[in-house]
């Protein structure tokens, strides 16, 4: 209901910590899925025979719908598909629409994507399930991110961030459990099924919470704000470009708004490409994520070829999850006693990636399995101390209103140029040189090219778009649009 006072004692029912925990839920949700659809109860294996006559049937989703290894390996990287689409999509519609009502709308898609992957019935229905399950996730992790960021406490920005994305290793890790546990005692098909029953009342949430807002993003609920914010938007140059974007969007009849939503697009991404602290962040993660996702895919192959390792899954897959879950909170924190600055995001960056370098380098120089474990996890330790502030630069170094923006095409970039093209590319080399030791130090040594990217942006200017920035911008735009979580009396009318 609106408001007739302007202003509203309980404005939602969310509290800061509320929102990271539910925030923290649904990302292991998502990476549980991922871990699950890879794990050997619910993905499953081919029916095999022996020479003697002997025949054991298949399992899991492999073996239901007899895929072939290429149709397997598509399946698991199908997501990708829609999550590279609609991530600047519905980044762009966060200033057309309120961006929490965005996230319920992608949560809604992705737990109906998922109640379709258990419910499909040939390789085509399950992949084109998988494609939406990334479409839904989209709005999620463009969104997400910035309402964490506007919320958290001055001085623990970066440690609720290293929160947020701590849950990536470990819901991994709980899906490979999850998954073949489920899979083995019951069927691979309940596994989604449990996944969509347990996501279902996050988009309802988003549905019947009052809404949240974004810092930098004016209400649109209703033409009045429109009105007061393209009357009182001469301070900032924020505040000029939003008010823009919003008359191009309530443009002429004779444009579509299609072409308006295209227009608002090719202006933010011009502003951001001009950006260089951007660019340099986003080039240094493509490096970075280039390496990790070669390690993700050929690490344990690599590790059985030269250390003759038996249980090489479970042990490069124990070094992630307790590295990363460690490394990812141990990032935040630190920048946080450091001070956040982009400067010192960008010390941290180069820093850590140059020593973990050191380190896993090393690791695979030794001969004995217990030298290349103890190296290896003290440079995964390292590698991973900088996912909470790589994204806190992608966040800070542009304007509020772009924040969703800048997470999306960080998201898309190092998909497309890092962990995607690594693999292949780590294969042929494999094929060339024959040498998995060899191998994995080429491939490594590629963390040092990230780590000098990073260096370079230590030099960098950067107009640090603060605490402070945002609600004077937003102040300028009619009503203290801070996060409702605020609890401040001051908001502007908005309906339930």
């Amino acid at each position: 209901m609106a408001s007739e006072s302007g202003q509203s004692p309980n404005p939602s029912w969310f509290t800061p910590k509320r929102l990271l925990m539910i925030f923290c839920l649904i990302n292991m949700l998502n990476y549980v899925d991922r871990g699950a659809i890879a794990s050997n109860g619910v993905n499953g294996s081919l029916a095999t025979c022996t020479d003697s006559g002997i025949c054991t049937g298949g399992s899991g989703i492999q073996g239901d719908f007899n895929l072939n290894n290429f149709q397997d390996g598509v399946l698991s990287s199908a997501f990708m598909v829609g999550l590279l689409i609609a991530s600047p999509i519905f980044a762009s519609l966060a200033k057309s629409h309120n961006p929490f009502r965005l996230i319920g709308v992608g949560l809604s898609v992705w737990t109906l994507a998922i109640a379709g992957c258990g419910s499909s019935f040939d390789f085509w229905s399950i992949a084109i399930c998988r494609m939406l399950v990334g479409v839904g996730e989209a709005s999620f992790i463009s969104l997400a991110a910035p309402f964490i960021d506007d919320n958290a406490p001055d001085a623990q920005k970066t440690a609720w961030l290293a929160t947020f994305y701590m849950c990536i290793p470990a819901g991994t890790a709980l899906g490979y459990v999850y998954g073949g546990i489920v899979g083995s005692q019951f069927n691979w098909r309940v596994a989604f099924w449990v996944e969509a029953i347990l996501m279902l009342p996050f988009p309802i949430l988003g549905f019947v919470i009052k809404p949240l807002q974004l810092k930098g993003f004016a209400p649109l609920e209703s033409k009045q704000t429109l009105t007061y914010t393209e009357t009182n938007v001469s301070e900032t140059g924020d505040d000029d470009t939003l008010a823009e974007d919003q008359a191009l969007l309530k443009g002429s009849k004779s444009t579509s708004k299609l072409w308006n939503q295209f227009t608002i697009f090719s202006k933010d991404m011009q502003e951001l490409l001009h950006d260089q602290v951007y660019v340099i962040n986003v080039l240094g993660y493509i490096a970075y994520n280039f390496v990790i996702g070669a390690y993700s895919y050929w690490g344990p192959k690599a590790g059985y070829s030269i250390y003759h390792m038996n249980n090489a899954d479970l042990l490069f897959g124990g070094i992630t999850i307790v590295c990363g879950i460690v490394g990812t909170l141990a990032g935040g924190l630190f920048l946080d006693r450091i001070s956040s600055t982009i400067s010192n995001a960008f010390k941290l960056l180069s820093g850590a990636t140059f020593l973990g370098a050191i380190f896993c380098l090393i690791a695979f120089l030794f001969k004995s399995l217990s030298g290349f474990i103890v190296f290896f996890s003290m440079g995964e330790l390292l590698i991973f101390v900088t996912q909470a502030p790589v994204n806190y630069v992608s966040l800070r170094c542009v304007k509020p209103s772009l924040r969703p923006l800048s997470m999306a095409i960080s998201t898309v970039s190092i998909h497309v140029f890092g962990d995607v093209p690594s693999s292949p590319l780590v294969g042929v080399l494999q094929d060339h040189i024959n040498d998995w030791r060899k191998t994995a130090l080429c491939l490594t040594s590629i963390f040092f090219l990230a780590a000098v990217i990073w260096f370079i942006g230590i030099f960098l200017k950067s107009d640090v778009y603060d605490k402070d920035d945002e609600e004077q911008s937003a102040t300028t735009r009619g009503g203290k649009l801070t996060p409702l979580l605020d609890g401040s009396s001051d908001t502007t009318s908005s309906q339930v």
